[in-house]
């Protein structure tokens, strides 16, 4: 499916850029002393848990799909995680399938539990994310977010990310549409509109 551009559409989520190429932005400092590290197989149980699956196989699935997972642990339990793909996403809340670049990754399913919330975990944990791309020589970092979800949004703030792409919904059209940001270059839009072929 193709996304045409909208200009007039209400944004119902955007997608969000790091362009791993430039210098990395300073990474925040979360309020509360974690550890950051990439997840493996191996932590499928505790990561069920964490991510309230009631069976740690649909973890252990993404792993064998080649899907990284990096997390924040506090005193030995995690506090926050993410999920990175670097081939095709299924983007479940708006039925629309990524299909990413070979330079480029795409960060999804992130969270922070209740009782850790508001100390800066969320962007801490997006700014290590992208040091391991970095250091993968990858050129984009791409993660999105619903219009409504701003803790979400400032997190990326935080962690240096830039909203480049609105997906839009019209009145006028029960299709989604792609309206790129004010100074967002044109090819970023057409890469979007392509990896949502």
């Amino acid at each position: 499916m193709t996304l045409p551009s909208d200009p007039k559409g209400q944004p119902v989520g955007t997608f969000w850029l790091l362009d791993l190429v430039r210098p990395l932005p300073t990474a925040p400092d979360p309020l509360l002393p974690a550890t950051f590290l990439r997840l493996g197989p191996e932590d499928a149980g505790e990561l069920a848990q964490a991510m309230r699956c009631a069976d740690a196989e649909i973890v252990q699935q993404r792993f064998s799909a080649d899907k990284h997972c990096y997390g924040g642990k506090i005193e030995g339990e995690i506090a926050t995680y993410g999920w990175v793909t670097f081939d095709q996403e299924n983007i479940g809340e708006l039925d629309l399938n990524i299909h990413l670049a070979p330079d480029a990754a795409y960060i999804w399913d992130c969270a922070t539990l209740p009782a850790y919330r508001g100390q800066h975990l969320y962007a801490a944990l997006l700014a290590y994310i992208v040091r391991a791309l970095h250091a993968m020589s990858l050129r984009h970092a791409w993660i999105g977010a619903d219009a409504d979800n701003l803790p979400s949004q400032a997190g990326m703030v935080r962690a240096g990310f830039r909203p480049v792409v609105d997906i839009v919904s019209s009145p006028a059209s029960p299709a989604l549409h792609l309206r790129g940001r004010p100074g967002t270059p044109e090819q970023l839009v057409n890469d979007m509109r392509a990896a949502l072929r």
